[in-house]
């Protein structure tokens, strides 16, 4: 986990780091594009962490993916250094979306790999139910971590 890296990456203030998996790719050693999401959400419970969020919500605003979307401009490979940077881009009454950009790491430098979104919802608990409104903690944590990291 990392505040910024040594390349600046406006509008996100916050990244983290991971390699590419074996598990992540297919035969041809590139990584399957439904994996992705993987790493969106290990970015997004590192910023979780970082901000002082339950990590997974907490009974009455349990958070869970509504939607999610990735858009590829170069591939992933087993074993790359990647970089995800993330940043809360809407906190919404119920929701919040939460945006990505993905970088490979190598000694020429980074290579932007793919931009992701995911809009994540609270509902009551892990069975679903309505919409929840988000507690005002959880909408200060994120103001708060968006206004230090920026």
């Amino acid at each position: 986990m990392s505040s910024a890296s040594d390349h600046d990456h406006p509008p996100f203030g916050f990244s983290t780091r991971m390699r590419v998996d074996f598990a992540d790719t297919d035969a041809g050693g590139v990584v399957y594009f439904g994996r992705y999401g993987r790493y969106l959400e290990r970015a997004i419970i590192e910023y979780r962490r970082a901000a002082g969020l339950p990590l997974v919500g907490e009974p009455g605003h349990v958070f869970m993916v509504r939607s999610l979307g990735v858009d590829f401009h170069a591939p992933l490979r087993f074993d790359d250094d990647v970089e995800v940077f993330i940043r809360c881009a809407h906190l919404g009454t119920t929701s919040h979306a939460m945006e990505a950009r993905l970088e490979r790491i190598d000694a020429d430098g980074a290579l932007h790999v793919a931009d992701a979104r995911a809009v994540i919802v609270g509902v009551e608990s892990w069975e679903g139910g309505d919409a929840t409104p988000m507690p005002d903690g959880f909408r200060r944590s994120i103001a708060d971590f968006e206004a230090r990291t920026h």
